[in-house]
């Protein structure tokens, strides 16, 4: 007889198939960003919206608010950004690379761990080049952070006035990088965001819950990294798995199979797919949902560029028909929407883009340029909903007072001035 969970795969993979918009509803409510959060936010929603990802991607960029606040404001709506800084603090998360440099939930920590150790990430590979050049240096460095403590890249003077950017990062903080990437160091808290290196032994023996090194194989941590792939999710093709944890090779039907024949994944058709949707077992009672119509998409919100959404641009274009590039990193000559592009979700679709700067001093939220996408009808339902996310983005970051410059179509830019007006939001 067969086990219940390979019951329910088999079941899932005879069932009609599931329309787009109920798979995207799966993905959204796996995501949390199905139905606003319903009740004030506390510290302990930053740590659950973490652990539902799996992983909350860190960029420095500061045009709006930093990409991970944003993430979770998304989510959470009027949260205090310090909360993440806090459960870092707390060890409650962590920094690690896993799909880039990103914070991850304290008890995932060994798994990223034992996989950079066994050279899996591109960035471990470049770190242990970076020693093998720079080994007098790098390990005077380690041992000046095992002397005296933990430091950060400001507490080194630069000696040359080069251009800001990465690429031209002063000696030490490309050697802290190296450091971390090679898990020596860890960042125990950050100071105005910017990291506080200290020595992993230190760092591992805060965190909650307490580390223990994993014991599992290569294969073996890359079955659960596209296991939590899926799972962070909710429905996806096999193509998209290994963006999220960047594994290398790619995944493909062919490695799903058993875990589909284990139960440890559901695999379920999806219409206009020309590939199997793979759920985990755990979403059975979402899957249940979506297909009964149950799951109702009622949340509007501005997405960072960096959301888990929308970072990986086939999986946006095949699930919300949304052609998405995150552009800050294009010449300007280049871009086709602006610098810092936030798109916009509502009610279970990607419906447009807002390219936005916060000028804190003034308390401005500029919107250099809002775009709906071709053929949306401009309803009064979307100017409330859109109107209201971007005065709560606007109102959280601390700067209230709305200036939009130019609108595609016009008609959609006029209509959210008059809302913002009556509402008393500013414009």
């Amino acid at each position: 007889m067969k086990s219940d969970t390979t019951l329910s795969s088999v079941l899932s993979s005879q069932a009609a198939p599931l329309r787009p918009a109920q798979a995207r509803r799966l993905h959204l409510a796996a995501q949390g960003l199905l139905r606003p959060l319903g009740r004030r936010p506390r510290p302990a929603d930053v740590v659950a919206a973490v652990e539902r990802m799996r992983l909350l991607q860190i960029d420095s960029i500061h045009v709006v608010a930093r990409s991970p606040y944003l993430v979770l404001h998304a989510r959470l709506g009027d949260y205090d950004g310090t909360w993440l800084d806090q459960a870092l603090a707390q060890g409650r998360i962590a920094e690690c690379w896993a799909h880039e440099a990103c914070f991850v939930p304290a008890a995932d920590l060994p798994s990223h761990r034992a996989w950079r150790e066994r050279g899996a990430h591109w960035a471990h590979r470049h770190a242990a080049r970076m020693h093998r050049e720079h080994r007098v240096e790098m390990d005077g460095l380690l041992e000046r952070i095992r002397a005296q403590g933990a430091v950060r890249a400001a507490d080194f003077p630069r000696t040359d006035r080069g251009a800001s950017g990465w690429w031209e990062w002063k000696p030490e903080k490309r050697w802290l990088e190296a450091w971390f990437a090679l898990g020596e160091l860890m960042v125990p808290r950050r100071e105005r965001f910017q990291r506080v290196y200290d020595l992993a032994e230190r760092v591992l023996t805060t965190l909650d819950p307490p580390f223990v090194p994993s014991t599992l194989d290569t294969p073996a941590l890359r079955r659960r990294f596209i296991l939590d792939s899926v799972r962070a999710l909710g429905i996806t093709q096999a193509r998209w798995i290994a963006d999220y944890y960047r594994l290398k090779p790619g995944v493909g039907d062919a490695e799903l199979a058993p875990l589909v024949a284990a139960g440890e994944l559901l695999a379920v058709p999806v219409q206009g797919w020309n590939a199997p949707g793979y759920v985990h077992p755990e979403h059975g009672a979402l899957l249940d949902k979506a297909r009964t119509g149950q799951l109702r998409a009622s949340h509007t919100a501005l997405l960072s560029p960096f959301d888990p959404l929308v970072w990986d641009r086939a999986r946006a274009q095949a699930m919300f028909d949304f052609e998405y590039a995150i552009e800050c990193y294009t010449p300007a000559p280049k871009r086709r929407y602006g610098y810092y592009v936030l798109p916009i979700l509502h009610r279970g679709d990607l419906v447009g883009r807002l390219d936005a700067k916060a000028h804190r001093t003034e308390g401005v939220f500029e919107i250099k340029a809002l775009f709906l996408e071709p053929g949306r009808k401009v309803t009064p339902r979307l100017v409330t909903d859109v109107g209201d996310a971007i005065a709560r983005t606007a109102r959280w970051h601390g700067t209230p007072a709305i200036r939009l410059m130019r609108s595609e179509p016009a008609a959609f830019g006029r209509a959210l001035r008059v809302h913002w007006k009556a509402s008393g939001a500013g414009g």
